[in-house]
């Protein structure tokens, strides 16, 4: 009897380390697919999701419509065709070239994890920022939410504002299915976040679509570029954001503008 329950009992142990290690190889397969997810050393998990979809999106759909009529080219629009919004300083030893749609979820990940660290180097003269502002959630989620948030953008171009309206929009983009962006109120909701912006020159600007066909422009070279989708991020004309080998992150990308800056011996 005892013999039995000896035998037993060393068997109970077999059976608890045998479904030990096998949790323990369940775990390194689910560690090992959690680290395929990643899209950038400070964006993970869901953000890393969010971009590997935003990528299909972008790679897959078309842009929304634009108004017809005259490309109208926001106040000190700069780049080829005048389709870039800059920030930071001319001087700049290091050009960041951002292609972003503002319902994008992808953007947002890129925009909550980066936005300090380009801040920082903006204000310290290391780097300029060129936005290119696109709309291809309209094209794969319908709507207009796209077009009409990147309008308004640049209608607080034309007032001096865009940093901070950029940011408050990436930072309150709502879910990539709800078309918020393409009701003019919630633009000027969320313009009152920003000291000064609204008025009835910015008002009028967001309602009569002032900068729509100049949006739909920069949608067009964005498509001619043939970039693989939102956010392309290139720092001096590389793609820096798209290397899973060795995925970028804020520390990263300031090293690298540090590095150009002591070379150029700024």
């Amino acid at each position: 009897m005892n013999e039995k329950n000896h035998g037993a009992n060393r068997e109970a142990k077999r059976s608890a380390r045998e479904r030990l290690q096998q949790e323990r190889e369940r775990q390194k397969s689910r560690d090992k697919r959690r680290r395929t997810l990643i899209v950038a050393g400070a964006v993970v998990g869901v953000l890393g999701l969010a971009a590997v979809v935003g990528v299909i999106a972008a790679n897959t759909g078309k842009g929304g419509a634009a108004k017809g009529g005259p490309a109208v080219a926001p106040s000190g629009a700069t780049g080829k065709d005048a389709l870039a919004i800059q920030t930071g300083p001319d001087g700049a030893t290091s050009t960041l070239v951002v292609w972003e749609d503002f319902r994008c979820p992808a953007c947002k990940a890129f925009e909550d994890a980066y936005r300090s660290t380009i801040h920082e180097l903006e204000a310290k003269g290391r780097l300029k920022v060129e936005y290119h502002l696109v709309t291809l959630i309209d094209g794969n989620m319908g709507g207009s939410g796209s077009l009409k948030a990147a309008n308004a953008a640049a209608c607080a171009q034309d007032a001096g504002k865009f940093s901070a309206f950029h940011d408050v929009l990436f930072q309150n983009q709502p879910a990539e299915t709800d078309d918020a962006y393409s009701k003019d109120a919630k633009l000027i909701e969320l313009a009152r976040k920003v000291d000064g912006l609204v008025t009835p020159t910015f008002e009028k600007c967001v309602a009569d679509g002032v900068h729509n066909a100049w949006v739909g422009k920069s949608y067009e070279a964005f498509a001619k570029g043939k970039f693989r989708g939102t956010p392309t991020i290139l720092l001096d004309g590389k793609d820096i954001f798209g290397d899973q080998a060795d995925p970028l992150t804020p520390q990263k990308l300031k090293e690298k503008v540090e590095a150009a800056a002591k070379g150029s011996g700024s």
